[in-house]
């Protein structure tokens, strides 16, 4: 019979396959061996043929496979036969992803349904496949295989000769964790075992360096993502168990054990308050001391400190005879006024924390990461009105603290940029570690860096020095008091700038200032400056001024130091080799309505102040100037410039578009 088949064939009965040799055979056919006879298969070409002459014969060996390994008999027999599952797989000349998968599943299977395997049969197993690991991801149930091993023996060689290679290829080509979360704690795992090696952290160190590679530039984008990744997960399950005790999330350790669902799910154990003393229910004690001893609220990964007044003790103790236990959540809401609170973490946790820290500073470390880091920690969601939950990151904080550092010395734009907020209202680091921040422990040493670094870059703005004034008024006086030559510059530079409105507080400022050597020299520099300005902008001077061509910043300032100019609207710096320094001389020509740039070296931090001070500016030419979109979108805050030349720079098509809008 030819044709169509009537009824299909399952390939757990095919009994052998072979190609048709004989002479006068049909072409590219195979012979398909079944109970009670055979059937001819045509394919339209050779190719097509051998196609599915390697596909029969995987998919029949596969179900040969599976048959045997769904009832193992005796290991030896079972590990021999995985051994030649994985050859199968690596001789196969099909080409595709299932061909090595199918393998690593019935494997992942086999040891999910038999628990009772010895440590060796797992090292063996594992051994066994690991040259299907080489260029294939594990299957989350071997994921988790792996995560047990590494967890029950860290120091096994299983962990270096095997595990590594895969968690590099895992760093290098993983595109999104969050498909497959249990390749994240596979990973998280396996650097927790490199640590409890005896060299510890020096191993784990050479591994993140493997990572790197041996050059300046990492050659694999997608390894610095990974890592933050995992050590950010691996962090936030240090404190999961206190973070997730007001909702019903799943944790790390509920996704881990496959509980995804909602009803899958126990229910949440709340943080419970431990009556550890008789002493904290005792009414007589409550009504005798003014301070409490502390009440420790405790979990399995988490203990709480927390210290009430007495009238929150007497709330405390006309609950002690009721059957419940009150919750942290309680405790809190009874007493508003908590005055101090730190959470405990276990010392699992503490290893854990101190652990991935410690890679996010050796990330910091090298420079071509450093600002892919700092934009990748830039939007952390602290939540700004959960004190309780900041307060828990102490530690954390602490430990983050050199990473912070590092951005603060950094002078690449792009890197201390990222110390303010992603957005406004809402808390950066660089208001997490000034003085009343959460962060802050050293008395404002790292916040007095970050704000000389800020300084010294382009955010000399007014917007700047507003949110001091507004928000850290207080410490930036206190560190002038010190002698912190930057809070120093800060305070001269927010009475030049008319930032501060209120006379008691300016005349604070300047008492502040005087009661230093530095300070003092440099309000008495001020005050010049102002004598000056004073002198620049009086009415009078020409209205029209061209430098010659070559003159630099200090002939600008020499020229304008030299008389009033109050009057002057045009003026005309094209093809001099004036910087964007030049700037901080400009916004001080009040009367300035046209400004030829033509040609110039000034560029975005110059176009920043512009766009603060020159409010009555019309027309500017930047042709040829090395501005950026950055600098340029400054501009839109310009309402009076009416034509803007920006031919031969750096602009963008999106840039122009939004420009096109606001001017």
């Amino acid at each position: 019979p030819t044709g169509y088949m009537e009824n299909s064939i399952s390939y757990s009965a095919i009994e052998d396959v072979q190609l048709l040799s004989w002479e006068n055979a049909p072409k590219y056919c195979l012979q398909l061996t079944i109970p009670g006879g055979t059937v001819l298969l045509q394919a339209a070409n050779s190719y097509l043929r051998d196609q599915w002459f390697h596909s029969l014969q995987w998919k029949k060996k596969i179900y040969k496979y599976k048959k045997v390994l769904s009832n193992p008999g005796r290991w030896e027999v079972v590990l021999k036969e995985i051994r030649t599952l994985v050859d199968m797989a690596l001789t196969s000349p099909l080409q595709d992803d299932s061909i090595h998968q199918a393998p690593l599943e019935i494997v992942s299977k086999l040891l999910s349904e038999n628990n009772n395997l010895t440590t060796q049969d797992h090292e063996s197993i594992i051994v066994a496949i690991a040259p299907l690991l080489e260029n294939n991801h594990p299957p989350p149930d071997l994921c988790e295989f792996f995560c047990k091993h590494c967890r029950e023996r860290p120091r096994s060689m299983v962990v270096i000769e095997v595990f590594t290679p895969v968690v590099q290829r895992i760093l290098k080509h993983n595109m999104d964790f969050g498909k497959c979360p249990r390749l994240r704690l596979f990973t998280q795992e396996y650097i927790l075992a490199l640590n409890e090696l005896n060299a510890g952290m020096e191993v784990v160190k050479k591994f993140i360096h493997s990572m790197h590679g041996p050059t300046g530039q990492c050659p694999h984008p997608r390894v610095l993502p990974n890592l933050v990744a995992v050590c950010l997960a691996a962090i936030y399950s240090c404190y999961e168990e206190f973070i997730n005790s007001r909702d019903n999330s799943p944790s790390l350790k509920e996704i881990r054990n496959g509980c995804q669902q909602q009803c899958d799910r126990k229910p949440n154990l709340p943080l419970r308050l431990l009556h550890t003393s008789p002493d904290l229910v005792s009414q007589e004690a409550t009504l005798t001391e003014s301070r409490l001893k502390p009440v420790i609220v405790t979990s399995n990964e988490i203990h709480v400190e927390v210290e009430r007044n007495n009238t929150a003790n007497q709330k405390m103790t006309a609950n002690v005879g009721n059957d419940s236990e009150p919750n942290l959540i309680d405790c809190l809401m009874v007493s508003p006024t908590c005055s101090t609170m730190s959470i405990e973490l276990s010392a699992q946790a503490d290893r854990i924390l101190g652990c991935y820290v410690e890679i996010l500073k050796m990330l910091s470390d090298y420079d071509d990461w450093r600002p892919a880091l700092a934009s990748l920690l830039q939007p952390i969601p602290f939540p700004k009105d959960n004190c309780l939950f900041l307060s828990s990151l102490t530690v954390f904080f602490r430990e983050l603290k050199y990473v912070i550092q590092r951005f603060a010395e950094d002078p690449r734009q792009e890197v201390h940029s990222c110390l303010l907020s992603v957005r406004a209202g809402k808390d950066g680091w660089f208001q997490l570690y000034s003085p009343g921040g959460v962060a802050c422990d050293d008395d404002g040493e790292l916040f007095a860096s970050m704000v000389h670094i800020l300084m010294g870059s382009c955010y000399k703005t007014k917007k700047f020095l507003l949110s001091l004034a507004e928000n850290k008024l207080g410490p930036c006086m206190l560190l002038a008091l010190r002698g912190n030559q930057t809070m120093v510059e800060i305070l001269c530079l927010m009475l030049e700038y008319n930032i501060i409105d209120n006379n008691d507080t300016q005349l604070q400022i300047i008492s502040t200032l005087e009661s230093t050597d530095v300070g003092k020299r440099m309000y008495e520099q001020l005050c010049d400056r102002q004598r000056e300005l004073k002198e620049l902008q009086r009415k009078g001077g020409p209205t029209r001024l061209t430098l010659p061509s070559k003159s630099t910043d200090a002939d600008l300032a020499r020229l304008l130091s030299s008389g009033s100019f109050g009057n002057l609207e045009n003026l005309s710096l094209a093809f001099t080799n004036v910087t964007s320094a030049c700037a901080e001389h400009l916004i001080k020509l009040p009367s300035l309505k046209q400004l030829n740039l033509w040609s110039t070296q000034f560029g975005d931090a110059g176009l920043r102040l512009l766009s603060e001070h020159l409010t009555m500016l019309q027309v500017l030419n930047l042709c040829e100037t090395p501005v950026t979109d950055a600098g340029l979108l400054a501009l839109s805050s310009m309402k009076s410039l009416c034509s803007l030349n920006m031919n031969s720079t750096k602009l963008s098509a999106d840039t122009y578009e939004d420009l096109k809008v606001f001017l």
